[in-house]
């Protein structure tokens, strides 16, 4: 039972370290606890263990993202389940692995493939609450621009590693090292990478004309007409949010024609974010549309990264009997994108990612490998801003500025009703938009012609880290069946 109760304030610490509290340092000092937590398991019964992860993943995940009970009770109990399970998991493997010679290498490892495996399945993964995204505003974020955010990860999982050494076996060395670590961080680089010009940019938030979608049809596309029609100087390029447009702009002609006008007047495209009609009647897409003089161009961006029972329905034949408002509520399915987020706009490549997709390492370097010289987040959180303190656009918040880090780019964040902003390539907030009203920011930003080693040596550290951890867990099992013979 103390151990249910240490895990259990363990995982409520982990994400007292997210927003809203965001409290610096405290994630580290909570896997560094379940480190010790893991290691004190080490002749317990394997459903003990299970049980004692399990706890762990509750008391972390199910207040990291209450917020997901704004789209529904259930879904935010199913992924709090589910994503529990995958730390149960983990922390079991977790059991062998500090058992091995050198274990903080391969426990930090481990960690960090753990957040791997977990962000990407089932379905697309889901990739929030790493210890990463707690970065931002220490030390530890100058790491983010050398190494991406996994081996950051795994560089605050060994520090957290090495001060369980350091307090159990009294060892200074570790303690050295471990303090070393966001020492270190505070003295690397960030900025630009490589600067070129200058572009000017304009992020469009409309507001929301009342409680989520309770609104009439268009209401919202009028909405950011009327906050774009407040611009007042030239601009190189327009950033509306996603959803910024209820209608399709293809099929729709006055939603066309008001857009091609407005972009004719401004003298800039705009890159409108609408939901288009699929090859279908049952199915959509999540777009990013390119406007400019002369109409909407056919080369989209379509958000790769789709949200299961939220933009679509898996297994909707089975399900759609069961639950009834999986069909009233999700009447089409979004159809994902394959394609980076890379599209060439008034003579400047920009990095699209739509709301979710700027938490997926390989949606956002993807962009970047195909030449984006800044990112650009359209982002629709309507729903979560109406629900509590609006937490979820926090945390989103905080994993765009890390993004701005690691890119070395000026990131431009367009939402519905909030949070809004511009980042530069330090991670400082240049601008930010007030929450629940309609603004329009104009910023001048720097492009990026460059890249930082962490877009281009990122993913094979990634490797590595996977690598290790199997290593890790395979010796830490020979050992202990070793000591047990």
């Amino acid at each position: 039972m103390r151990r249910l109760l240490a895990a259990a304030l363990l995982g409520v610490a982990s994400a007292a370290a997210f927003e809203p509290l965001a409290v610096p340092g405290l994630m580290v000092l909570a896997v560094a606890g379940h480190f010790a937590l893991a290691r004190s398991l080490r002749d317990a019964p394997v459903r003990s263990v299970l049980l004692t992860g399990l706890v762990f993943g509750l008391a972390f995940m199910g207040p990291l993202i209450w917020w997901m009970n704004a789209v529904d009770p259930w879904a935010w109990v199913a992924l709090v389940a589910v994503e529990a399970l995958f730390l149960s998991v983990i922390t079991l493997l977790m059991r062998a692995t500090v058992q091995a010679p050198w274990w903080p290498l391969w426990a930090a490892a481990l960690w960090t493939s753990g957040e791997q495996v977990r962000g990407a399945f089932p379905l697309s993964g889901f990739p929030w609450g790493r210890l990463a995204h707690t970065a931002i505003d220490t030390p530890f974020e100058g790491w983010v621009r050398l190494v991406a955010m996994p081996a950051t990860s795994f560089l605050m999982a060994l520090a957290a590693a090495l001060l369980v050494v350091a307090v159990t076996d009294r060892r200074l060395v570790a303690l050295a090292a471990a303090v070393a670590v966001p020492l270190v961080g505070m003295l690397l680089p960030t900025g630009i990478a490589d600067g070129a010009g200058m572009r000017s940019v304009a992020v469009v938030q409309g507001n929301t004309p009342g409680p989520f979608l309770q609104w009439p049809r268009a209401a919202i596309f009028r909405l950011h007409v009327a906050a774009t029609e407040r611009i007042d100087r030239p601009v190189d390029l327009v950033l509306w949010p996603e959803n910024g447009s209820d209608l399709d702009v293809f099929d729709n002609a006055y939603a066309r024609d008001e857009v091609t006008d407005l972009s004719r007047r401004l003298g800039a495209p705009i890159l409108v974010g609408a939901i288009l009609n699929g090859p279908t009647d049952d199915s959509a897409y999540n777009a990013s549309v390119r406007v400019d003089e002369n109409g909407p161009h056919e080369d989209v961006y379509l958000k790769q990264n789709i949200v299961p029972y939220g933009e679509y329905v898996p297994f909707r034949q089975q399900l759609g009997p069961i639950v009834p408002r999986f069909d009233r509520d999700i009447p089409r399915d979004i159809l994902a994108g394959d394609e980076p987020g890379a599209m060439k706009v008034a003579g400047t490549t920009v990095g699209l990612t739509i709301c979710w997709d700027i938490a997926y390492d390989g949606a956002v370097h993807g962009a970047v490998d195909q030449g984006a010289e800044l990112l650009a987040v359209q982002t629709s959180n309507a729903s979560f801003m109406d629900f509590g303190r609006g937490v979820q656009p926090q945390q989103q918040w905080a994993i765009s500025r890390l993004r701005a880090i690691e890119t070395g780019r000026w990131v431009t964040v367009a939402s519905t009703n909030g949070i809004s902003g511009v980042v530069d390539p330090t991670g400082h907030v240049v601008a930010r938009a007030a929450e629940k009203t309609p603004e329009t920011l104009v910023e001048d930003v720097q492009l990026a012609q460059g890249t930082t080693p962490a877009t281009r040596y990122g993913d094979w550290l990634t490797l590595v880290i996977h690598v290790m951890s199997v290593a890790g867990w395979v010796l830490g099992k020979r050992r202990l069946r070793t000591e047990r013979r």
